[in-house]
């Protein structure tokens, strides 16, 4: 071999790496993966150690029952209000019975199988005739949450009286739906939004996905909704608007929340055309870093990368591998010494535990709308 030969066969070895060396770069990546997972359901783990020793006597956990108002949280039905009438929060109880199932905890079996039957029995406690799951106030919201737990708890064990809270509190929510294709805050009101519309449709793919019957036109006109309030060309195209109606219509495009909500809602109904999500994707991976930096303890950032989370997921790929290392990081890095998270602006800590719980156990795929 002459000596210039020589001296390319040792560049490219320099440049590209042996066939040994690129073995040894992949292996040290899967342990930084490897890592990176304990590492996430470690502090999942001890968050849903903090998260038990809050639930109530009644199997509810309790937060502040409010709205969002610009960057404020308005506080309708305090925690200390709730304790003394000796009600509880629907929504953040089946957040935080979604984490515990997602660790692979069952209804009284595992670690946490007893709070997780408690979660049930209350949910289906505060299950009206009409099929309203609300209880301390709550509303739509909390509304479809508690439908979405019902579903994916009655896929890991079907029982009867679950059965039946689920088929009432699926048949409020098609029976709430608008003329818009869409649900608002409270039952039967004529406005509709994106945010509470992506919870709704949700609800019904997931009980949908386990034999509860569901009709096929309120699927479609939810999802129509969805779409009417994509903005189709120019700089934004691929972002949604909050309301395509009423007050604030075709606003509030560049909200992380709305834009991950409207994603997940049309990739866990099937839609999952890489073009026309791309857009949207590439969005909240620039945003994140602004979410995450400014809103790291606000409602914002936990709500929003509820669904993030899903819609990355869904993706998979390079863009799911880019994410889910951030947001890792970020949240093994931000736990309390006592397993929780924080959330300053919004329902409380109970609400951020509950989420940062899901998320570092998404790779788990323990729940049916965390499996691809």
């Amino acid at each position: 071999m002459s000596g210039r030969v020589l001296s390319l066969v040792v560049l490219a070895c320099a440049l590209h790496g042996s066939p040994r060396a690129q073995e040894a770069q992949v292996d040290e990546a899967q342990d930084v993966d490897r890592e990176r997972r304990e590492a996430a359901f470690a502090a999942a783990e001890r968050g849903l150690d903090w998260l038990a020793a809050q639930q109530g006597p009644h199997g509810e956990f309790q937060g502040d029952v409010g709205n969002k108002r610009m960057d404020a949280y308005l506080v309708v039905r305090s925690v200390e209000q709730n304790r003394a009438r000796g009600e509880g929060h629907v929504g953040l109880t089946a957040i935080a019975g979604m984490a515990f199932l997602a660790g692979g905890n069952l209804p009284d079996r595992g670690r946490h199988g007893e709070l997780v039957r408690a979660v049930i029995e209350y949910l289906i406690a505060h299950t009206g005739e009409a099929g309203y799951v609300t209880d301390g106030g709550t509303n739509m919201y909390s509304h479809a949450f508690a439908t979405l737990f019902l579903a994916e708890a009655y896929g890991m064990v079907a029982e009867p009286k679950l059965r039946d809270a689920l088929d009432r509190a699926v048949r409020m929510i098609v029976d709430c739906q608008n003329r818009q294709g869409g649900w608002r805050y409270t039952p039967f009101t004529p406005e509709a939004d994106m945010s509470v519309t992506v919870c709704q449709l949700q609800a019904l793919r997931a009980a949908r996905n386990i034999g509860i019957q569901v009709n096929k036109r309120t699927i479609d006109d939810a999802l129509a909704y969805v779409m009417r309030a994509r903005i189709q060309r120019g700089p934004e195209a691929g972002l949604y608007h909050y309301k395509t109606a009423g007050a604030g219509a075709w606003e509030k495009s560049h909200e992380y929340a709305i834009n991950a909500a409207a994603l997940t809602a049309l990739t866990s109904a099937g839609v999952t055309d890489d073009a026309l999500h791309a857009p949207t994707l590439d969005w909240l991976d620039r945003a994140y870093g602004e979410i995450s930096d400014y809103y790291a303890t606000h409602y914002y950032f936990w709500y929003g990368n509820y669904y993030a989370c899903q819609a990355f997921f869904q993706a998979g790929g390079t863009r799911w591998d880019r994410w889910v290392r951030r947001i890792q990081g970020d949240l093994v890095a931000r736990q309390a010494l006592d397993g929780r998270w924080t959330n300053d602006v919004g329902p409380g800590d109970v609400f951020a535990t509950a989420v940062a719980a899901l998320i570092l156990q998404i790779d788990k795929q323990y729940l049916p709308i965390f499996q691809r």
